[in-house]
């Protein structure tokens, strides 16, 4: 919390929603001079007959990597890092470092985040928002769109299964959603809108740290579309952040090329490119685990078509290894 560079994904509780919520082994470094903590370092390893073998800071996270106070604590938690992977065996390392790459280490141009400032004045907000996407915002508006806060995660997991099945994504486990609301409390919460004769359009599962918020998992029914219920989900979101005191909005990674990355771009945030960095074990070379790669492409056309309940079911058997 202290680290300029902190992020949400470097705090300790999220050793818990990989271990309990997704069963996947963990080991939480630090590092220590004269009785004081001097650096930190999260990894989790994603062992799978399917996509490999792979430690990774933080699995499941956009944001890792080494939190240090000095080179001396950066370097040891490097070198333990290495270590590991080493005696794990595994294909790769992986530091998803938000700022600056891994000296040494090869890195893929991938991913980028969006960040903005936000106001607590809400107009200003709205005036910020180029003006076609601000036309969608207001459609939604005028639907008659209305959301709120909820403490069950059932809303959010019909919006967000339906959402990533049409995506050709598996859905994670319901216990990994449950487990994150268990172990954060309030730095989690689940903001669901709905049409105005009361039917589920969108619901969105967003983190807090610090003056941030990160609005993680989201996704829409098939009203979403027509009612413009994504758009109003989100700038309801953080027009609620801001009364809360939040000044950071994080949209979060997105895979250049993708509708995710051209959705947050039309908001106005500009992309930053991420400095992931790997270190290679048993790979020949950096690994391409994500939809842009053409040999999933088959399976991605094949997931769409599954009945909700069917890929419901078979999903999270496949997700929980999609670190």
């Amino acid at each position: 919390m202290s680290h300029a560079n902190g992020t949400f994904f470097h705090l300790s509780k999220w050793r818990h929603v990989l271990q309990q919520g997704l069963g996947h082994k963990t080991w939480y470094y630090i590092a220590e001079q004269n009785g004081e903590i001097t650096g930190i370092l999260p990894t989790g390893q994603i062992k799978s007959l399917l996509f490999g073998n792979s430690l990774i800071s933080t699995p499941f996270s956009v944001y890792g990597g080494i939190l240090s106070s000095s080179a001396e604590a950066a370097t040891a938690l490097e070198n333990a890092a290495i270590d590991l992977a080493n005696k794990l065996d595994v294909d790769f390392l992986e530091f998803r470092n938000q700022h600056a790459p891994q000296s040494g280490w090869q890195s893929k141009d991938l991913y980028v985040t969006f960040r903005k400032q936000i106001s607590d004045n809400e107009d200003e907000n709205m005036l910020a928002i180029p003006r076609k996407q601000r036309a969608m915002v207001r459609k939604g508006i005028k639907a008659g769109l209305h959301s709120s806060i909820e403490n069950n995660i059932e809303n959010f997991f019909s919006a967000y299964s339906e959402s990533v099945r049409n995506l050709g994504t598996p859905v994670f486990p319901k216990r990994y959603f449950q487990t994150i609301v268990d172990v954060f409390g309030d730095a989690v919460e689940i903001l669901t809108v709905k049409s105005k004769e009361n039917e589920l359009v969108a619901s969105v599962l967003s983190f807090y740290y610090k003056d941030e918020v990160l609005p993680y998992y989201g996704g829409g029914t098939a009203l979403a579309r027509n009612l413009k219920g994504n758009d109003f989900m989100y700038w309801d979101l953080m027009c609620h952040a801001a009364k809360k005191g939040v000044r950071v909005f994080d949209y979060g990674r997105s895979k250049k090329g993708t509708g995710s990355y051209s959705f947050k771009k039309n908001w106005g945030f500009e992309p930053v490119d991420m400095s992931y960095s790997y270190h290679l074990i048993k790979a020949k070379e950096i690994p391409e685990i994500n939809p842009l790669n053409p040999k999933y492409q088959m399976f991605i056309k094949m997931w769409r078509k599954l009945p909700l309940a069917v890929a419901n079911q078979l999903g999270p058997f496949i997700a929980r290894n999609l670190g």
